[in-house]
């Protein structure tokens, strides 16, 4: 457990006064593993991939459903960013502060240039909290949508809701 990027997203969650529950668990670095230690917590838990595009040169986190599969040429067609392909752990780490396994919108307070783009599946506004790893996969933050959407507004990095499957 890296307590230390957990640390850093709780000490930003409570320095800023969102209201969210944490719980720990064993690793859980895939949606597979992470279905066993879950809590039943009414919470949509969510599956988060890192892209780059051809030129390397933008990156994306993509957020959705972890109910659901993705296959990268139609999100390519989505998402009107020419080609993708999964970012590197080394991307991982400089732009987001995580590596693989973790990946997580709270990621985004390590992006002080706020580059990487956000791409948020809209069937996630259908749900009253969200389930995310707090930057290390031993742990689950439970947040409503009301206090994400405050997140993303202060996070600063751009983001927009869409069609994704």
């Amino acid at each position: 457990m890296n307590k230390e990027r957990i640390d850093k997203v709780l000490d930003y969650l409570n320095g800023k006064g969102y209201k969210y529950d944490y719980y720990e668990h064993p690793e859980a670095p895939t949606i597979a593993i992470a279905k066993q230690h879950w809590r039943d917590d009414g919470s949509k838990h969510c599956k988060n991939l890192f892209f780059r595009n051809h030129k390397g040169n933008r990156h994306y986190l993509v957020v959705l459903d972890c109910e659901q599969d993705l296959d990268i040429h139609d999100l390519e067609q989505r998402l009107h960013q020419g080609k993708l392909t999964f970012a590197s752990p080394a991307r991982m780490e400089k732009y987001l502060g995580i590596t693989p396994g973790s990946v997580s919108p709270f990621g985004l307070i390590n992006d002080a240039e706020n580059h990487v783009h956000l791409f948020l599946d809209s069937n996630l506004t259908k749900y009253d909290s969200l389930s995310f790893h707090p930057n290390d996969n031993h742990a689950t933050v439970v947040i409503s949508k009301e206090e994400f959407a405050r997140y993303l507004q202060e996070v600063g990095n751009s983001y927009e809701y869409i069609e994704m499957y």
